[in-house]
């Protein structure tokens, strides 16, 4: 792989910003330029493999599935896509901040497979209201998700909401997925869902005016809804980090949640007691809908925005405090935990230096189109690539690969002139060991893959990191593909 100086690509682009005409060379360098992104994309997945459709119910964002956009690749109203959910998934679209998909029926939730709509490439699940239980792999795979960074949106509606009739409702089966895991059963959100059937309420939101889903980029929240729904109790001693926000008339403290946030591990967690509330009252022909997303009496769409953006880590800390609660019970799931392994989502998941994530012509990607591309400017440069993730307590086989592919201007072969360090630190940012340093002694072509034993970690949430130093004469280009993290 040919090496190409950064500097001459970030040239390129100032100086075709004044109109000035390049070399060919510089031309040619610069043409692959633009990152892959300009602001960071938050990937949610709409769940529609457990009956949401059954009997009455709509909740899905559009018929076109599992892309949205098949229907309308630019919608700018609610009847653009399809379905009773249809107003939630427009609003989150027009922002241009967020990529959206659904899980068709017939489908399984899924974390750390091949799949392209396995939940590593993604932010935030949305269960709006399940009908059928979670099979104890999607149960696995949706804890895991949480503890490892995933936002996780609940939805329930009233007890006896058995729309499909087949003997569960969603308060039992999320209640299930709460205490029937192979993660954590031990109450892991702090809360569990009310066996109630509350005919008509308007819950209103707490005083609070620093918490990021009551008073978010979407509006400020002041009440909701309820239309047949439930309530949730809350345990702070099983998670000190659950937090109610919004309360039935008359209830405070840990009984009658209509609205709560919790954290689980590196992940958050949002739960609202009634489907009525995200529905807009649009969807396929022959369903009696309400809308509940529109209605003046309360700020529902706020409420429903606002949270997606916290849960995509949209918003600011905030929630239930910034508390981990829970905690591994000593199981182990074989998969790979890295989000965004291959940089293809972009600028997602990992925290980089600018320019770092990209498809520049440049360098070349191993696989697909991006890649990380740290240093290579011939100038004084530090660049950084980094990605949290919790290590299970109870996988013996713990393997971080990557593939690094280097080359180099300088000429010496004997100084190390420019370095590459791969370290894992803790959440405060202590650098608990250095697996290796590679410098421009090490360029060669193609790339090569690398990998290191992090077993002595599991139970641990760390942070692994790229370090990239560049002197200040001669680039040095360390480039990284194709990362995972295993175990077994």
């Amino acid at each position: 792989m040919p090496g190409s100086k950064r500097s001459r690509r970030r040239v390129a682009t100032a100086l075709a910003g004044f109109g000035l005409l390049l070399t060919g060379a510089a031309v040619q360098v610069g043409s692959g330029s633009t990152p892959a992104h300009a602001a960071t994309t938050h990937r949610v997945l709409f769940d529609n493999a457990h009956a949401e459709t059954a009997g009455n119910a709509d909740w899905i964002i559009s018929t076109s599935q599992p892309d949205p956009l098949g229907e309308n690749s630019s919608p700018s109203a609610e009847t653009d896509w399809t379905g009773a959910l249809s107003s939630w998934g427009v609003a989150l679209q027009k922002t241009g901040d967020y990529s959206l998909k659904t899980l068709p029926s017939g489908s399984g939730l899924s974390y750390g497979g091949s799949s392209s709509l396995d939940l590593s490439n993604f932010d935030t699940l949305v269960l709006p209201e399940p009908n059928t239980l979670f099979t104890s792999a999607e149960k696995t795979a949706i804890m895991n998700f949480v503890k490892n960074g995933g936002g996780l949106f609940m939805i329930s509606d009233h007890t006896g909401s058995d729309r499909n009739n087949d003997g569960y409702d969603s308060v039992q089966i999320l209640n299930d997925l709460m205490t029937n895991n192979s993660v954590d059963s031990t109450d892991p959100f702090g809360f569990s869902i009310d066996s109630l059937n509350i005919s008509s309420d308007h819950p209103a939101a707490i005083s609070d005016s620093t918490d990021p889903v009551l008073h978010g980029s979407f509006g400020t929240v002041t009440k909701s809804l309820i239309a047949n729904g439930t309530t949730a109790t809350l345990k702070p001693a099983d998670n000190s980090s659950v937090k109610g926000l919004l309360y039935r008339t008359g209830y405070s403290g840990n009984t009658g949640a209509f609205f709560l946030t919790s954290t689980f591990g590196s992940g958050r967690v949002a739960y609202w007691g009634d489907s009525s509330p995200i529905d807009d009252g649009t969807g396929q022909p022959g369903n009696t809908l309400y809308d509940g997303w529109n209605d003046s009496s309360a700020t529902n769409a706020a409420l429903a925005l606002n949270a997606t953006a916290w849960l995509a880590g949209a918003g600011t800390s905030g929630g239930g405090g910034g508390g981990t609660g829970g905690g591994g019970t000593g199981t182990c799931t074989a998969g790979q935990l890295l989000g965004n392994n291959g940089f293809e989502s972009g600028n997602s998941v990992w925290s980089a230096s600018s320019g770092v994530i990209t498809n520049s012509s440049g360098e070349a990607a191993r696989s697909g189109s991006y890649y990380a591309w740290l240093d290579g400017n011939g100038t004084a440069t530090t660049d950084t690539l980094a990605q949290s993730v919790s290590v299970p307590s109870g996988c013996t086989s713990a393997k971080l690969s990557f593939y690094l592919h280097i080359d180099t201007a300088e000429t010496t072969t004997s100084t190390a002139y420019d370095t590459l360090k791969v370290q894992v630190l803790n959440s405060s940012g202590t650098v608990l060991g250095t697996l290796a340093t590679y410098s421009n002694l090490n360029a060669a072509s193609g790339y090569t893959q690398r990998s290191f034993d992090l077993s002595g970690y599991a139970g641990q949430t760390v942070t692994l990191k790229f370090t990239g130093t560049e002197g200040s004469k001669y680039q040095t280009s360390f480039v990284v593909d194709d990362t995972a993290l295993d175990v077994a």
